[in-house]
């Protein structure tokens, strides 16, 4: 017979309070940046405005954003006196530079090659806010831009042709970016417009409480920059969110690429903003707004008889 003391013996449960040893191990709490991590590889960002490379070099690409950048809005903004000519040089060297990085971009004219850019893994790349000034009173000339891939348009402040230029937006699916833009700006904008408008590089701290309850009711979407303090921007988009709602929030882009929008994000879910809401601030509340452009400008057309 073998010796009994040869078998294995069963580890022996520790001292304590009877039942102890039988609970099974409690996982600890991620932390809120653990979170806000997983959070933005789920839905990653729209930026309202970003600086293409001054020379449209492909071996700039791909440019210096945040890892957790989806799509981007690229400023047509040109120098003064450049005008439409400076535009029209900015657009076709955009469009040569993305053609030139099928791994990196793509162009999106609309929201669904948005999310297909997303989704294949490419940044996507609207074309806008085309500056004011080089719009140049014309209403052909927007019709161009808008031919041309043109997705937003800045208007920073409303006159004559500003009311003839917002009708002309609601009909072609033109974006109305009212960044720095003046209250009354804004308010006779929003007074006007049946599309939510953006703010591409928003401020709210430069708009009166009652501006923002009527960006509420337009559904537009105020972009607003980060920080390298992450606790800078998240005291703004909590006045926001709290003054305008959750549906108003979004992101222009952030000062510090390098830190990306973690640092935000973990800041936004400490002061107990839900998820939802982080995912509006993200991307829903772009996209939707964009959307809600496209789907205005499509039932505003008049039908081909049959």
């Amino acid at each position: 017979m073998a010796d009994l003391d040869d078998h294995p013996s069963f580890p022996v449960a520790p001292t304590g309070s009877a039942g102890e040893s039988d609970l099974p191990e409690q996982p600890r709490p991620l932390d809120e940046s653990t979170r806000a991590r997983a959070l933005l590889a789920a839905q990653p960002v729209v930026e309202g405005h970003t600086e293409p490379p001054r020379a449209f070099d492909p071996e700039d690409l791909p440019p210096v954003r945040a890892p957790e950048t989806g799509a981007q809005f690229w400023s047509l903004h040109v120098e003064p006196g450049e005008g439409v000519l400076g535009t029209l040089r900015r657009i076709d060297g955009i469009r040569a530079l993305v053609a030139a990085c099928p791994e990196d971009l793509r162009l999106a004219h609309t929201t669904v090659e948005m999310a297909h850019a997303v989704n294949c893994g490419r940044v996507a790349v609207l074309l806008g806010p085309v500056s004011w000034a080089a719009v140049g009173g014309s209403i052909a000339t927007l019709r161009a831009y808008h031919a041309l891939g043109v997705r937003a348009v800045n208007l920073p402040r409303f006159d004559g042709f500003g009311k003839e230029a917002v009708r002309e937006m609601n009909r072609l699916g033109l974006a109305v970016d009212l960044s720095g833009a003046d209250p009354e700006s804004v308010r006779r904008t929003l007074a006007l417009t049946r599309a939510p408008v953006l703010l591409t590089r928003g401020d709210p701290r430069q708009l009166p409480d009652d501006v923002l309850g009527l960006l509420a009711e337009n559904g537009g979407v105020c972009m607003v920059p980060v920080a390298a303090d992450p606790s800078d921007a998240a005291d703004v988009l909590d006045r926001l969110r709290a003054t305008a709602g959750p549906h108003c929030v979004g992101i222009s882009r952030t000062l510090d690429p390098a830190s990306g929008y973690v640092p935000l994000f973990a800041e936004l879910l400490r002061r107990g903003w839900p998820a939802p809401d982080l995912v509006a601030l993200a991307h829903a509340n772009a996209t939707r707004a964009l959307r809600e452009t496209e789907f205005l400008s499509r039932t505003a057309r008049p039908r081909r008889a049959a």
